[in-house]
C-alpha cells in the first residue's frame, strides 16, 4: 500500500468518527488535552461487567488526535478495562497505518493517554467505596 491510502484512512476516521459523542451518566469520563499543539479530548465509557459496553469521545484536534480517537473507541469497545490499560503507543501506531514523528505522536496517543487516566482515576475511585 502507498502512503495516499494510509493518509485516507486517518481523514476517514477525522471526516467521519467513530463513536463521536457524549455517553450520558457513563460510568468513566475523563478529559485531556496537549496545551502544545491544542489538541482536546474527553473519553467517555458505560461499564458492564468489567467490560466497556460503550466508549465514545468528544474533542477538537488535528486529524491525527481525532482519527485516533475514533480507531482507539472502535477497537476497545466491549473490552476490559485491564485491556484498555494494557494498549500502548505501539498498537496506536499500527492502527494509524504511518510513521508518526515524536512531535505528532504526542496528538496520536491523546486518546489513549486520556482513556488510560480516566481508568486509573475510576479504579482509584471504586476501591474507595
Amino acid at each position: 500500500m502507498n502512503a495516499e491510502i494510509y493518509q485516507q484512512h486517518i481523514l476517514d476516521h477525522y471526516s467521519n468518527p467513530r463513536n463521536r459523542r457524549e455517553i450520558e451518566n457513563a460510568d468513566l469520563q475523563y478529559r485531556d488535552s496537549n496545551p502544545l499543539c491544542g489538541d482536546e479530548v474527553a473519553m467517555y465509557a458505560k461499564l458492564k461487567d468489567g467490560l466497556m459496553e460503550d466508549l465514545s469521545f468528544i474533542g477538537r484536534g488535528c486529524a491525527i488526535s481525532q482519527a485516533s480517537a475514533s480507531m482507539i473507541t472502535e477497537a476497545l469497545k466491549g473490552a476490559s478495562l485491564s485491556q484498555a490499560a494494557e494498549m500502548g503507543k505501539e498498537d496506536v501506531t499500527r492502527m494509524l497505518m504511518i510513521q508518526i514523528s515524536p512531535t505528532r505522536l504526542k496528538c496520536a496517543l491523546l486518546p489513549l493517554k486520556t482513556l488510560q487516566a480516566g481508568i486509573r482515576v475510576y479504579q482509584n475511585g471504586a476501591a474507595r467505596n
